[in-house]
């Protein structure tokens, strides 16, 4: 009973805080699971670290999208809270073993859109600042590979500037914070794109791409509809994925970029969850492969995260991100914060001199 209770509080604080006032269906389908002790127990069929809210809200969305359970399809395509509260438990309970399975499997994907508006006007910096006409984009944690795209979206900012292909069936937006323009500057030629990932997600697989869509909350249509036209480009052209740890991944990467092209490797909200002596050793590992060639990093990550990155004097767990960038050359190293972003790069405040 113990654990029940804790579990049951758990779903309820999802769906009381985080998915009130942003998604009514699951605020309303959470707080039902919260309040059923046979749902609760079903939940517990899955192991400790899989029973988080958006770990089994996925499992049930995506057994929704298969086909599977047609009744929590129904209820979440016609925003009937109340109907997909008791489809949701009623799917949880005949299909117990489904979602656990999932649950066990696979893990929540965050929503990347709106990276590529942070990464683009980093990654062309860089690029200016080491004189390259091309570069090689190698993403860690980059879950499907989406962000490898930059190049190839259609970027729009508040300041009425625009950023990559005006022609992309993908279009983002990212509101400007202060009086400081994004650059204009073009990025140069992509010749490679490398993601690094423990358990990359295959955007030309169904069943991967199923689940990555399951990972987008039911009613939420205008993210679900972006996702699958980014799904879609990165079909065109899938991004080569290398299955594992970063710091033992990275000379592997560092090898698919041509000999003439810069290497940037970038990591956007990655790093948090690994204790600082693993983020001293990505930074190590970087340095090691300046001694053959440069390289440039461009992060985007929490205050005082990415090692090496200037903090501004800004608090941790400020509410808001440090963009970085750091050039490796030989044994020269240079590291700046060339801007601040909020809500995962939907607002921007570019602050490097250009």
């Amino acid at each position: 009973m113990g654990r029940a209770r804790t579990l049951a509080q758990v779903y309820r604080r999802f769906g009381e805080v985080d998915a009130a006032g942003t998604s009514p269906l699951y605020e309303r389908v959470a707080i039902a699971l919260s309040e059923s002790g046979e749902a609760l127990r079903a939940i517990e069929a899955a192991p400790a670290r899989k029973r988080h809210p958006t770990v089994i809200l996925a499992a049930l969305h995506d057994l929704a999208l298969a086909g599977r359970a047609p009744a929590l399809a129904a209820a979440y395509a016609a925003a009937d809270g109340d109907a997909a509260a008791g489809a949701a438990i009623d799917t949880l309970l005949r299909m117990t073993d489904a979602v656990a399975a999932r649950a066990v499997r696979r893990r929540p994907l965050p929503d990347e859109t709106g990276r590529c508006a942070v990464l683009y006007p980093a990654i062309a910096e860089a690029a200016r600042r080491m004189g390259a006409n091309a570069v090689g984009l190698i993403d860690v944690g980059c879950s499907a590979g989406l962000n490898l795209n930059v190049d190839r979206v259609g970027i729009a900012y508040g300041d009425r500037r625009s950023l990559g292909d005006p022609a992309s069936p993908v279009r983002m937006t990212a509101s400007i914070v202060g009086e400081r323009p994004v650059p204009a500057r073009a990025m140069p030629e992509v010749v490679a794109r490398v993601g690094v990932d423990l358990d990359p997600v295959d955007v030309t697989d169904a069943d991967d791409a199923r689940w990555l869509r399951a990972c987008v909350w039911p009613d939420r249509p205008e993210q679900a509809a972006r996702l699958q036209a980014e799904m879609a480009l990165a079909a065109t052209a899938p991004p080569l994925l290398l299955r594992g740890d970063a710091v033992e991944v990275l000379p592997d990467a560092f090898d698919r970029v041509p000999a003439n092209a810069l290497p940037v490797v970038t990591t956007t909200w990655a790093l948090s969850p690994f204790p600082l002596e693993s983020r001293l050793r990505f930074l190590h590992r970087l340095d090691e492969a300046a001694a053959g060639r440069a390289v440039a990093w461009v992060s985007a990550e929490g205050v005082g995260v990415a090692p090496a990155i200037p903090t501004l004097g800004d608090r941790r767990a400020s509410g808001h991100s440090i963009i970085g960038l750091a050039t490796f050359d030989h044994s020269v190293v240079r590291t700046e914060a060339v801007g601040r972003c909020w809500s995962r790069g939907r607002l921007l405040a570019w602050l490097a001199d250009s």
